[in-house]
């Protein structure tokens, strides 16, 4: 089974993903409500959702952003999950 990496149109994250992703970088939900341009209990709505989380599209797709520009990579599939994404090595 092959996993799908997020590249191109955005996959939709659930609430798990986005506390997971946090977690790897390291950031409070202030931090990221700062990083993504949004309030802080919009990232905590999110992060309490069930599943993909009932937001503004915009919301979500700027907290999945600011994670991906801080390194994370959302795995979707039939296990969605998240992993720190791999740094290129340097020539």
């Amino acid at each position: 089974m092959v996993e799908k990496v997020s590249r191109g149109p955005k996959q939709k994250i659930t609430g798990t993903q986005i506390r997971a992703g946090r977690a790897i970088v390291r950031w409070s939900a202030n931090e990221l409500a700062d990083q993504a341009q949004i309030g802080v209990m919009t990232v905590r709505r999110a992060e309490a959702a069930e599943g993909v989380p009932n937001l503004i599209p915009n919301n979500l797709d700027a907290i999945q952003s600011a994670l991906e520009e801080a390194g994370v990579e959302f795995i979707g599939g039939e296990l969605p999950g998240v992993r720190p994404r791999k740094r290129k090595a340097k020539s």
